[in-house]
């Protein structure tokens, strides 16, 4: 095999979980697409690969659609791929009462489903089989509260990058709603003083400068925002020296409105400006205030 540089993204996750718009997404950037590839068929394609004329980037959609029991057989198949030739795996997946209420607004058939499956046992089954996929991902990401367009700007961030380095991603949230299922670091700031108490600042986020300055002023936020700098700057080169291409860090607050907003954008900016591929999401700012 070459020692020529080659990218192979795999990409998996239940069905309604937004598969089709990253494939969509990566072929518009360049990548060659392939959907519902069979598992035993890697190895020829990575042949394939390694005897281009060029440095091939490909993406290819494996999932429990063609043949559901042989995805069991792709954790083995990729331990056997060439070294130069290693995957990064995304993994899309949803709440199941957002995947169901997909497939009601769409009409859509589950390929799982039939005569004794309905459709919430056949997003089960399908979690059940795609487990080890799942074990397996680089990166997860949690379509839930993601717009298509939103959806599409990860992946060109994340994905459709030019820098070999770590892809680095500061999300804020509220615990309130629910605990981000696709971070890999989760810090709770929920014991900082809470800008809610003051009815003056109550209506604003962590992005406008009068929570800015009440929080700047707090000891206690200054000693946490430098906690979590000083672990992220000792263990990011080890995350990076693992292999490690996408890293998710999550702050959280009570409602995602203010001291998580405010620490993931200071994060944001000190890391930028040190790291090539650094991105920002607040997943619930300005869904309410609390």
């Amino acid at each position: 095999m070459s020692s020529r540089h080659f990218r192979l993204i795999i990409i998996s996750g239940r069905s309604g979980s937004g598969k089709s718009t990253v494939l969509d997404t990566l072929e518009d950037a360049g990548f060659d697409c392939i959907d519902n590839l069979p598992p035993v068929l890697l190895p020829g394609l990575v042949q394939w690969m390694d005897g281009a004329s060029q440095q091939p980037r490909v993406a290819v959609c494996i999932d429990a659609r063609l043949a559901p029991a042989a995805i069991a057989d792709l954790p083995g198949i990729l331990d056997k791929l060439p070294e130069a030739f290693t995957p990064e795996v995304l993994y899309l997946d949803a709440e199941d009462a957002i995947l169901l209420q997909r497939f009601s607004a769409t009409r859509r058939k589950h390929p799982l489903t039939n005569q004794q499956r309905s459709l919430e046992e056949a997003l089960a089954e399908e979690a059940r089989l795609l487990a080890p996929v799942a074990e397996l991902a680089d990166l997860k990401l949690d379509t839930s509260s993601l717009p298509l367009q939103e959806l599409r700007t990860q992946i060109r961030e994340r994905l459709i990058r030019d820098s070999d380095g770590i892809a680095l991603q500061f999300q804020s949230f509220g615990f309130k709603h629910g605990v981000p299922r696709d971070a890999d670091l989760v810090f709770d700031v929920r014991c900082l003083p809470n800008p809610y108490w003051d009815p003056t600042l109550r209506m604003y986020t962590g992005k406008d400068q009068p929570i800015q300055d009440f929080l700047q002023a707090e000891p206690s936020v200054t000693e946490m925002l430098d906690d979590i700098r000083q672990f992220l700057e000792r263990w990011l080169p080890r995350y990076e020296a693992n292999q490690r291409s996408y890293l998710t860090v999550a702050i959280g607050c009570t409602g995602g409105q203010h001291r998580s907003v405010f620490l993931a954008e200071q994060l944001f900016q000190f890391f930028g400006s040190r790291h090539g591929n650094v991105q920002i999401r607040h997943r619930d700012m300005g869904h309410d205030v609390a």
